[in-house]
């Protein structure tokens, strides 16, 4: 387990500020990004390179400008971009302004036989962590209130000393890094280590996911 901390990702809403304001991130163990994309339900697009060609993307498909999108399904249907990669025998998902990775009747989908981690924010400062594991949640709780927490290992000893090494408050109080935190956690525990470099350097394949 890697010794990763909320200041290891003061990067992330400075890098990427459209992420910054809203993001959902996804992590699965041991399956492929185009299997991903399938447990998605989401049919498959282009692949573009690097976190920024990602968010370039987003902007595209928001605007309703998407030539590919309308190429693969009828524009009416209400769907989210997702993009999809590979890091370290992980499958990667990353949503822009999404939030599909953080629901609990599509986790199941998601994890199904395997480990899921996500974590979750929109522009409202809502947000959310899970930890899945063959087909339980072992944890879930909202970044900002990291005192108030679910699962089978919500409240272990071992869970408790993890959260403070990250960066949170798990006995109350608001940590002003909590999203950071997220991060931390979510590299602790699977150990990915995500950085600006590396995201760039990935090869991501979008995916259009409806939204439930």
């Amino acid at each position: 387990m890697t010794a990763a901390h909320a200041t290891d990702y003061t990067w992330f809403e400075q890098r990427y500020p459209v992420l910054g304001e809203a993001y959902c991130l996804t992590q699965v163990e041991g399956i492929g990004a185009e299997e991903l994309l399938r447990r998605f339900d989401a049919p498959a697009g282009r692949e573009v390179t690097g976190l920024d060609a990602v968010i370039a993307a987003w902007e595209t498909f928001d605007d309703g400008e998407d030539e590919e999108a309308e190429a693969l399904f009828d524009l009416d249907e209400d769907r989210l971009l997702v993009a999809v990669t590979e890091l370290d025998g992980w499958a990667l998902a990353i949503e822009p302004y999404g939030y599909l990775g953080s629901l609990h009747d599509v986790i199941p989908r998601l994890a199904e036989g395997t480990r899921l981690v996500s974590h979750f924010r929109n522009a409202n400062a809502v947000d959310h962590f899970n930890w899945w594991e063959h087909g339980s949640c072992r944890l879930q709780f909202e970044p900002l209130f990291a005192d108030q927490r679910h699962g089978s290992d919500a409240d272990a000893p071992g869970i408790v000393g993890l959260l403070a090494a990250c960066g949170f408050q798990p006995d109350g109080g608001r940590h002003p890094l909590h999203t950071e935190a997220a991060f931390a956690l979510a590299e602790r525990l699977t150990d990915v280590r995500l950085g600006p470099e590396r995201l760039e350097a990935a090869t991501f394949r979008l995916g259009y996911a409806p939204r439930p």
